[in-house]
């Protein structure tokens, strides 16, 4: 079922929110990274090809894609709590966060060619083909609707060529400008967010017969609570963690230590009583662990190596699997 606040479908917004900001990611992306063309040094020639026919195609080409398959993404995003089991419901914006930065970064950019020559070929094939209902047509295509869609095609073939190898650099780009001079950051805000959400869950652990309500799907949707006391002091907790952390007040180790041990502490209750009192209680095992790892590698580990290595690739790893199931719940959902 769609989540609501206010009448307002929650999945249909974030579409419309996406609507407007890839195109204008594109645009940004291309004013700010200096790209150059391989085949000519004319300043003219370049800013054309680079800061105005390029994002341009690449922008109508997600806006047209976002378009095509709006009700598939909405769809996909109103699904996707269900498939992505492994994760704790109440570690979902926790990793979200994550799976956003490494999308935006690594994702993104890559497949935005492929995107935009689907995208010219789909828009030519429509604009020929007027009665059929898909490609899978069985009925011939005619001569004119393939050469019109090889024609457009062109377009983006030639903006994503113009720029290689350049434009396989662009994730190292972002990765060098956005993810190293912001890890700190980011890891302050994952570790604030992530203590005061297991704060949170030892509340509701205790207050729900030993099962935390957000890591159960129950089928009468009466038994959900709102707890909305909790999430507004996961708020405050998250704001006063962030302090503690940036001005360096070393008591926040304390806490994060708290954090650590409740994490554990919360996926073993909740696996023991969940068994009990629910057969196919979803334990969530691997998605603690990652948490877990996440979180103890700050705390427990005083190798500064060690604990780097952990706290990237337990990031990545949450972030992948995040991605992974998005896609694979986009191409398998059935509209």
């Amino acid at each position: 079922m769609a989540k609501e606040v206010k009448g307002l479908i929650i999945s249909r917004l974030v579409v419309l929110v996406a609507i407007i900001l890839v195109p204008v990611s594109i645009f940004l992306i291309y004013s700010v990274v200096d790209f150059n063309l391989w085949y000519s040094n004319d300043p003219i020639l370049t800013y054309w090809i680079i800061k105005i026919i390029s994002p341009i195609v690449y922008s109508a080409s997600w806006l047209f894609f976002l378009i095509l398959f709006a009700n598939r993404f909405a769809m996909t995003m109103e699904s996707f709590d269900e498939k992505i089991g492994v994760v704790p419901s109440r570690l979902k914006f926790f990793y979200g966060v994550n799976a956003v930065y490494i999308l935006f970064i690594f994702v993104f950019p890559v497949v935005t060619p492929f995107i935009s020559v689907l995208s010219f070929a789909s828009f030519a094939w429509r604009l020929t083909t007027f009665r059929k209902e898909s490609w899978e047509d069985d009925s011939k295509v005619s001569f004119f609707t393939k050469f019109f869609m090889i024609i457009a095609a062109l377009v983006p073939i030639f903006c994503s060529v113009s720029i290689i190898p350049e434009f396989l650099d662009l994730p190292i780009f972002l990765w060098t400008e956005l993810w190293v001079p912001n890890l700190n950051l980011l890891f302050t805000i994952s570790y604030s967010l992530f203590t005061a959400l297991a704060i949170g869950s030892l509340i509701i652990l205790f207050s729900n017969d030993g099962i935390s309500e957000y890591e159960q799907i129950y089928v009468d949707p009466s038994q959900k609570k709102k707890f909305w006391n909790v999430k507004i002091l996961e708020l405050f907790l998250f704001g006063f963690f962030v302090f503690l952390d940036l001005n360096n007040y070393d008591i926040i180790q304390l806490f994060y230590w708290a954090g650590f041990a409740i994490i554990i502490f919360t996926s073993f209750v909740n696996y023991i009583r969940g068994k009990s009192k629910y057969g196919d209680f979803k334990s969530h095992f691997f998605g603690y662990f990652i948490a877990a790892v996440f979180i103890g590698s700050n705390v427990v580990f005083s190798s500064e190596e060690i604990s780097e290595f952990l706290r990237v690739w337990s990031l990545l790893i949450s972030a992948i699997l995040y991605i992974f199931v998005l896609f694979y719940t986009f191409a398998t959902i059935e509209e």
